[in-house]
């Protein structure tokens, strides 16, 4: 049996800075591996998640040169849990400036969950600035799948944890939750805000692996880090990413000239395999690796040896 591939050595960036977006946000970044190496771009998920120190050691430090950002309003970008001039396009805006600040004609795009999103929103607006593209956890954005992950779906699966993510909203709110949150988590009640922020933020912390893993579901119960990725995240779902529906894979045809890597758990609730597989059939150059005994997080060891297989692949690594 082949061993799984797991994260390289902890690294820390060799390079930080701070993008001024001239519109009111410090994005935070930073550079890891080797400069002018092959270079990539980590998109983290949520929105409103961050970046970790793992998610450097998904790239070999010896072949990339990779940009990890907070996108804005999170992690440790500034302002902290704004919603002002915070959008998709706004982010996809930021990607490209990240690029040009380095001075690289293209680059890998890595992005999970959300970031899968984020990853596909700024390829098939930039096609001729990606080289390839590696995806973990494939989220549309479309109304179904938030349907199936906040009103009915991942509640059949979940139901005592769903019974507490319900249980701050009154119940003649409860055939739209999506709006039922987005009015407290931006209201003027902060005591409300940072209860439901968390409420929220441990409904998805708590289903994102296959078995229950406290080293994955922590971090989402810390009310600094629940604040921030409640906030951002309704704000986006409630807007439907400003994408007009089913957007993404309408335009997967731009990717046409793309190579692209899809990995996804057979069991990830947040985002059902179905939509991973669509996106496969529309975008010829993709590879898709459906992990079994799998959920959605990506420090799940089929998903992650997926990816950093992936990684090693695209920098010529066997």
């Amino acid at each position: 049996m082949t061993d799984l591939r797991t994260l390289y050595p902890e690294i820390e960036p060799f390079e930080t800075g701070f993008l001024d977006t001239g519109d009111g946000h410090k994005v935070y970044w930073e550079r890891c591996g080797t400069k002018g190496a092959k270079p990539a771009v980590f998109l983290h998920g949520g929105p409103g998640g961050g970046c970790s120190r793992s998610h450097r050691r998904l790239f070999d430090p010896a072949l990339y040169d990779v940009i990890l950002f907070d996108q804005r309003g999170c992690g440790r970008s500034t302002p902290f849990a704004s919603l002002d001039n915070n959008t998709t396009w706004h982010l996809v805006a930021d990607i490209e400036r990240l690029r040009e600040m380095i001075g690289v004609e293209t680059w890998q795009i890595f992005g999970g969950s959300w970031g899968s999103t984020l990853a596909l929103a700024y390829a098939e607006t930039h096609p001729d600035r990606v080289s390839e593209i590696v995806l973990r956890g494939i989220y549309l954005l479309t109304k179904p799948e938030m349907d199936w992950f906040y009103q009915s779906g991942v509640s059949e699966m979940f139901p005592e944890k769903y019974e507490a993510f319900i249980a701050p909203i009154p119940e003649d709110e409860r055939g739209d939750l999506l709006s039922a949150y987005h009015k407290r988590l931006t209201g003027d009640d902060r005591e409300e805000q940072l209860r439901c922020a968390k409420t929220w933020s441990v409904w998805e912390g708590e289903t994102i692996t296959l078995l229950p893993e406290p080293s994955t579901s922590d971090q989402f119960h810390e009310a600094e880090f629940a604040l921030a990725f409640a906030r951002i995240e309704s704000h986006y779902f409630i807007n439907g990413g400003w994408f007009d529906e089913g957007q993404l894979l309408r335009d997967a045809h731009k990717l046409k000239d793309t190579p692209g890597t899809i990995v996804h758990g057979r069991y990830d609730m947040p985002c059902p395999m179905r939509q991973a597989w669509a996106l496969h059939k529309a975008w010829p150059k993709s590879e898709f690796y459906p992990i079994e005994g799998a959920g959605h997080a990506y420090s799940e060891p089929g998903i992650l040896d997926q990816l950093i297989r992936a990684t090693d692949k695209y920098a010529g690594k066997d």
